[in-house]
């Protein structure tokens, strides 16, 4: 019986999923604009099936374009991000080589980087400028890995300097998974949700399921610019302190949800 939960929920994840893939990419090829629309209603059913509750604060971005930074804390935040707005990813390049979830990635016009790289990273700016150009939301994980969600990692300001027009909003998002079936999420459980380390990501994704609800929260921060904060370090230094205080706030259960 242990088995049926995650057996169920991914064979129903499966079915919804692959009808839409090959939507997607005719959507891509003849409806940007309705591409970029999909993957935020495909997400926010995904979450629905996976009993992923979302709870939004602060001011969501309705267009772009946008530039969100976030803590990352797991595969799932993904899933939550994606479900709480139309935007796009970064990442890491060898996501674009895994099976199904590198195609599903694809789909959704994730900019691959290679982070260990540095004369690569100037054409992959030039990419997510590109995408900054035509009014994209591009969602950027500048810690550069996945962690405990417990804490912030230093921010990499490399792709900050991605944001060609100096008025275009930063946004820092704090990402707080708090709650496991409507009770706090203790620092024992916490590594059933959060993908970190060398966690192998089929049977993190299989126990992840199985474990059943939980509560993300999703703190959409007020935006900053690079004209406002002059330089990318600064900015990134900015959008670190903020995603960090609301992490602690989120955590410690000082700020309202709605």
């Amino acid at each position: 019986m242990k088995h049926a939960r995650p057996t169920v929920l991914l064979l129903a994840f499966a079915a919804f999923t692959l009808p839409l893939m090959p939507l997607q990419q005719l959507l891509l090829w003849l409806s940007p604009a309705a591409a970029a629309r999909l993957p935020h209603w495909y997400h926010r059913n995904v979450a629905r099936l996976l009993g992923i509750d979302i709870r939004i604060s602060g001011t969501r971005p309705e267009k772009g374009p946008a530039f969100i930074v976030a803590n990352h804390v797991s595969w799932l935040d993904i899933i939550v991000l994606s479900a709480a707005a139309p935007v796009s990813f970064v990442a890491k390049r060898e996501v674009g080589r895994w099976p199904f979830f590198g195609t599903l990635a694809r789909l959704q016009r994730t900019v691959f980087v290679d982070r260990d790289r540095r004369h690569t990273t100037g054409r992959e700016r030039d990419e997510i400028s590109e995408r900054l150009k035509e009014g994209g939301m591009v969602v950027l994980f500048p810690e550069g890995t996945s962690h405990t969600g417990r804490s912030v990692l230093p921010f990499r300001s490399s792709y900050f300097a991605a944001v060609h027009d100096p008025q275009i909003p930063v946004i820092p998002v704090t990402l707080a998974y708090t709650e496991r079936w409507g009770l706090p999420l203790t620092t024992r459980e916490v590594p059933r949700y959060a993908w970190y380390g060398d966690m192998d990501l089929p049977p993190h994704l299989w126990n992840a399921v199985a474990e059943g609800p939980l509560t993300v929260e999703v703190v959409f921060h007020p935006p900053e610019t690079m004209a406002h904060a002059k330089d990318r370090k600064r900015l990134a230094a900015h959008a670190e302190r903020t995603v960090r205080h609301g992490l602690v706030d989120a955590l410690h259960g000082s700020r309202k949800t709605g």
